[in-house]
């Protein structure tokens, strides 16, 4: 095992034990060369290992902001990984549109009324439209859908789904090159969103289900991404 492997496995038991807590600060690096006997070299490559997978945020420097400090930011570092995998086409788009459909579904018959989450998705609905350029109407749309999964209340699918927000907005903005009228596109989208919140906010979990299911693999049907492979 290499060295930095065995600080990666020194920080996740101490996570895992209790020893340290969200907002909690690592040893300083001197400390942890010395108490895990191994250099300062395999130190800083593990923290930087970690604050790339969104686990720690490492501050330079003295005061409050200084040190190595326990987050839990897991979409970012999942983000990236999916970014990279969409654009190599190591990942099928209609393999993520066929995951959104299981997530979101998912997220939509159990999202709840009333909630921080479907507030701000009203006011992003808003800024919708206001009638945005097509990079900032789908930064919106990706940032409405996420806002509907944190509505479900699952740490989990909501993590996963911020993760894939990037995604979502680069190869969206691909796709829409491939679009017969944007305009009218984007006024279905408008309508298709209008209609997913006020089944949410009505209690027809069902309903909001499929209207999302229909919303996602519409878009991309239209866009020239299989149907067969992105139905549910």
């Amino acid at each position: 095992m290499r060295t930095h492997e065995l600080v990666l496995q020194w920080i996740e038991k101490q996570i895992s034990d209790g020893e340290l807590t969200l907002g909690g600060r690592l040893p300083g690096e001197r400390a942890m060369a010395e108490q895990l006997q191994v250099s300062r070299t395999s130190v800083r490559e593990a923290v930087r290992i970690l604050e790339a997978m969104g686990v720690v945020r490492a501050g330079v420097g003295s005061g409050k902001d200084a040190g190595t400090v326990v987050i839990a930011e897991p979409g970012t570092a999942l983000g990236s990984t999916l970014r990279l995998h969409v654009a190599t086409r190591h990942l099928p788009v209609a393999d993520i549109v066929e995951t959104r459909v299981l997530l979101e579904s998912w997220a939509a018959k159990r999202a709840k009324a009333g909630t921080p989450a479907l507030e701000e998705g009203a006011e992003l609905l808003d800024e919708m439209d206001a009638g945005p350029d097509v990079g900032t109407f789908l930064a919106l749309d990706s940032r409405f859908h996420v806002a509907l999964a944190q509505a479900a209340g699952n740490a989990v699918v909501s993590a996963m789904m911020a993760s894939l927000r990037g995604a979502i907005e680069n190869y969206a903005g691909e796709l829409t090159r491939n679009l017969p009228n944007w305009e009218a596109t984007s006024m279905r989208l408008r309508a298709e969103h209008r209609a997913i919140l006020a089944a949410v906010n009505t209690g027809d979990g069902a309903g909001a289900a499929e209207l999302v299911a229909s919303h996602i693999t519409g878009f991309y049907a239209e866009a020239g991404v299989a149907p067969d492979h992105a139905e549910h």
